[in-house]
């Protein structure tokens, strides 16, 4: 059953709505790209929020339904719903195997389970499954599947969880769930079940959030080759959002690697600055070391190089000079940033203003 345009089209408003750092980068990816793109967050982000609004026992019976949803997708009877028929065209389209979405499936379930993480290579573990599978499913998007293309791709999801993690501490621990490795947490002298029952920052916690950014920050590094490996109409995308999601990182430090008292949020002036460099990065070079892939990401850059090709992913790479239209798609963006920060400056001039006068009157 072949998606159809309004499938497309209800997948896009999803993302709009619901994922809007991944909307604002996805601007910059070729138009070819962008409804499949859309088609597989939709169908990540609706399997992450089936079983986000459930708890305990419920929460593992929608883990159970996705898994039921996810065979019938690669058996090629999807269910009558938009984003399981435009997925289901995606990994016919582009080969995806089908070990990728059932890792992030995987990575759901341990949230319903309501899983603790001890080392470091647990929370990498949580990491790929939830991230560094998509990001996996990305590269295969633009016909990047060599193994050092999606190893690379996995660096780049398991930074930007690892960036996740380490903003929302505080919000994380209100619901119950702690995603700091539990033995860096006692090694600064911290119980784990005694914070997360009382949560509240101190400088202990603020150093653990601290080496986790660290840890993204040089997985964003590793990242770097296999972005610019990429078919160059892609690179101003990818490069947005691994931009976009490191300066979350950086407004993290910017608080004292405080991400329990609030939450931190990148301004809009800091995003435009960030969408230029993602342009002026797609043409330059890299000098970033390839590296053999995360231990804990391995079965998944093994399970892709196995995978056989059932169609060509991707029509010819449009060359270097393509980039053009990328950069006026990034113009565009950039319009209308600066349109809603005039929007917001004139809102609050006239509530002022009306402040003003009713203090006249």
């Amino acid at each position: 059953m072949l998606a159809r345009a309004a499938d497309r089209t209800a997948c896009r408003s999803l993302i709009r709505q619901g994922s809007k750092s991944f909307y604002l980068a996805s601007l910059l990816l070729p138009a070819r790209m962008r409804e499949p793109a859309y088609a597989l967050y939709a169908f990540c982000r609706l399997a992450d929020d089936a079983v986000d609004e459930q708890a305990g026992g419920c929460g593992l019976a929608a883990v159970a339904r996705l898994r039921d949803r996810l065979e019938r997708v690669y058996d090629g009877r999807p269910e009558n719903v938009a984003v399981d028929r435009a997925f289901t065209e995606v990994i016919e389209r582009y080969a995806i195997p089908h070990v990728l979405p059932e890792a992030l499936i995987e990575g759901f379930a341990w949230d319903a389970q309501g899983r603790s993480y001890e080392t470091f290579s647990d929370v990498l573990a949580y990491g790929v499954r939830v991230a560094g599978s998509v990001g996996a499913m990305m590269a295969l998007l633009m016909g990047a599947r060599s193994p050092e293309a999606v190893s690379r791709a996995c660096d780049l999801g398991v930074a930007m969880q690892l960036t996740n993690i380490a903003r929302d501490v505080g919000e994380d621990a209100r619901a119950g769930r702690l995603y700091l490795p539990q033995a860096w947490l006692r090694e600064a002298g911290i119980d784990p079940a005694t914070w997360l029952a009382a949560p509240g920052f101190q400088p202990e916690i603020g150093e653990i959030v601290a080496r986790l950014l660290a840890a993204a920050e040089g997985l964003y590094l590793r990242a770097g080759p296999g972005i610019a490996g990429l078919p160059a109409a892609c690179r101003p995308g990818i490069y947005a959002a691994r931009y976009l999601y490191a300066e979350i990182g950086r407004e993290v430090a910017r608080r004292g690697h405080d991400s329990v008292s609030s939450r931190a949020v990148v301004a809009r002036g800091r995003q435009q600055v960030l969408l230029w460099r993602a342009l002026a990065s797609s043409a330059a070079p890299t000098n970033a070391p390839n590296c053999a892939p995360l231990a804990e990401a391995g079965y998944l850059v093994e399970a892709v190089a196995g995978a056989p090709l059932r169609r060509r992913s991707v029509g010819a790479q449009n060359p270097w000079w393509h980039l053009g239209a990328n950069i006026g798609a990034g113009l565009e963006i950039l319009g209308r940033l600066e349109e809603r920060e005039r929007e917001g400056q004139a809102a609050a001039a006239a509530s002022s203003g009306s402040v003003e006068a009713a203090g006249q009157g």
